[in-house]
């Protein structure tokens, strides 16, 4: 095919129109976002104002998407290894994403976050609230399941190996957890850390799940 010089022209207008459009659809939350889409910009064509869900109304529960560890993994991927995010922020993640407000909102009061949030324990608590109900947080999964379902989302090899993280962001994990949980004691939460670090970490300084899922001397409980 012959080649040719000639520039591609993106419209001026084409950038905010996508942006508008991209906020309508995320209040929205419509079930087809195709035909939704048809809908928005024929009535843009005929000079209509198109129908977008007021801020004040209520999104439908089942246009709620699930908290799994895959969308915990796109969290931590656009936290982008800071340390701290502003809650702002978060939340517009988490909105993006359609997952429930009110499982936003229970996380937040169980972490007792304020305006900026340490992320590592905000995601401690939302691996802890997995197939949990928003108003059964307190309750949550057991500290060796949230701390396995944490080790996946976090885990340094992307490849089909085991999950891994480093010894010390295991040690911030579980520490929190447990402080968190309040019927473990530091004695025993610092007699576990001990016995992992010397005795089952090996020199690279990586914990896999089944380092404190299936060692028998291992009990996080």
């Amino acid at each position: 095919m012959p080649q040719t010089d000639k520039q591609i022209c993106i419209p001026p207008e084409l950038p905010e129109l996508l942006k508008q459009f991209t906020k309508a659809a995320i209040r929205t939350q419509p079930p087809d976002l195709i035909q939704w889409a048809a809908d928005y910009f024929g009535a843009m064509c005929r000079g209509e104002i198109p129908s977008v869900r007021e801020r004040s109304e209520p999104v439908p529960s089942s246009n709620w998407a699930e908290l799994t560890p895959e969308l915990l993994k796109i969290l931590h991927a656009r936290v982008g290894g800071r340390l701290i995010v502003h809650v702002e922020e978060l939340a517009q993640m988490w909105k993006v994403l359609s997952l429930p407000t009110e499982l936003f909102n229970s996380v937040m009061n169980v972490g007792r976050f304020t305006e900026e949030i340490e992320w590592l324990k905000f995601l401690a608590l939302a691996c802890s609230s997995l197939g949990v109900g928003a108003e059964e947080m307190h309750q949550g999964q057991t500290i060796s399941k949230t701390l396995q379902i944490a080790c996946e989302v976090l885990s340094c090899d992307h490849d089909s190996g085991p999950a891994r993280i480093p010894f010390s962001t295991f040690q911030f994990l579980y520490t929190y957890i447990a402080e968190v949980d309040g019927e473990i004691s530091a004695s025993h939460v610092s007699r576990m850390l001990n016995y992992i670090e010397q005795e089952v970490i090996g020199p690279d300084g990586l914990i896999k799940v089944v380092d404190f899922t299936q060692n028998p001397r291992v009990r996080l409980e």
